[in-house]
């Protein structure tokens, strides 16, 4: 009996370990899936938030260069909704500063950096060669980048958009306005290759016409007053190509061509609608636009910046600035419209 006693408690016993250790078993398998699940939902969650930080150097404040940023954060904006954030920086007109505000950008590795206008551009390409780089608001990649480029894709790290009007069709546009006019004044900023461009281009065309061309250039803001009083009193009409040392003194230039009778035609409606009687214009807000919709591909991985070719406004048109034409007896044709006040 004893012995049949010892017997029926060791396997009561035997039982009940197998039961706790298959308790401990099932217990741990489910932990371990818990655990796979928790981590396959980290890891969703992860994917929906993934955040892009995208640095944007501006080289000044004026309507041009603001619609171009205002586009390109939009499109970003629809494209990648909240995943998107912008460092926006403005180097107030001053190089030195966009090498600053670039560093920066590389100092906290954002993902993308756009250069808006062309020193913002220049630093950009100083700062970095492995951060994606867009620029909008630049007329000449060669010249900007002082490489030789004819169109299409750049390669490396950078790309953009482009803000050049036909040149040789607002040489037509003077032609067509004052027909009559001897002398052009041609005026500039010499520390913008873009501006420097333009008006060798449109100058070649203007000649082709027959007119006298002077040019005209500016260091900066110091001097653009004495110099734009000088090129006042030897011309019949006054050309200022896409500039943004220009555009940030329009009310200055104003005053001193409008009371001396001198027509500015002008390469942007931001000079225009400032101091000038018509421009051939594009949309700064369509090329940020542009450029809004090439970052979001990049970023995603859809598309490589390094194949991705320069992009163009769609559309140019024919625009007056009403009041000062009025002023000066100036009657645009019909296919001209009226910048908006």
């Amino acid at each position: 009996m004893k012995k049949l006693f010892a017997m029926l408690l060791a396997g009561t016993m035997c039982v009940s370990l197998a039961a706790c250790g298959s308790s401990s078993e099932t217990e741990t398998t489910d932990t371990s899936a818990a655990e796979t699940e928790t981590a396959s939902d980290a890891e969703a969650a992860s994917d929906a938030d993934a955040a892009y930080v995208v640095g944007i150097c501006q080289l000044i404040q004026h309507d041009a260069l603001d619609a171009a940023t205002q586009g390109f954060e939009d499109a970003l904006v629809d494209e990648l909704g909240d995943a998107v954030t912008f460092d926006e920086q403005n180097a107030q007109g001053d190089s030195s500063t966009c090498a600053t505000i670039i560093n920066s950008f590389v100092s906290d590795d954002v993902d993308l950096i756009l250069a808006n206008a062309t020193a913002a551009l220049q630093a950009a390409q100083a700062g970095t060669d492995t951060i994606p780089i867009l620029g909008t608001s630049i007329t000449d990649y060669g010249s900007a980048l002082d490489i030789d480029f004819d169109g299409g894709a750049i390669g490396g790290n950078i790309s953009g958009t482009s803000d050049l009007a036909p040149l040789s069709e607002q040489a037509d546009m003077i032609y067509e306005l004052f027909p009559d006019a001897e002398n052009i004044g041609l005026l500039y900023c010499t520390a913008e290759a873009n501006s420097l461009y333009q008006v060798t281009e449109v100058q070649a065309c203007l000649e082709e016409y027959g007119y006298t061309c002077t040019q005209y250039g500016f260091a900066d803001s110091n001097d653009i007053s004495s110099v734009a009083t000088t090129a006042a009193s030897a011309s019949d009409v006054i050309y200022i190509p896409t500039d943004n040392t220009a555009a940030n003194n329009t009310e200055l230039l104003n005053n001193i061509f409008l009371p001396a009778g001198v027509p500015v035609v002008a390469g942007e409606e931001g000079i225009c609608s400032g101091c000038g009687v018509a421009t051939l214009s594009i949309s700064y807000y369509e090329i940020g636009y542009t450029t809004g919709q090439m970052a979001a591909q990049i970023l995603t991985g859809e598309a490589d910046i390094s194949e991705m070719e320069i992009q163009y406004a769609s559309e140019v048109t024919k625009e007056y600035n009403a009041s000062i034409c009025e002023e000066l007896g100036i009657t645009v044709p019909d296919d001209y419209t009226a910048i908006e006040e």
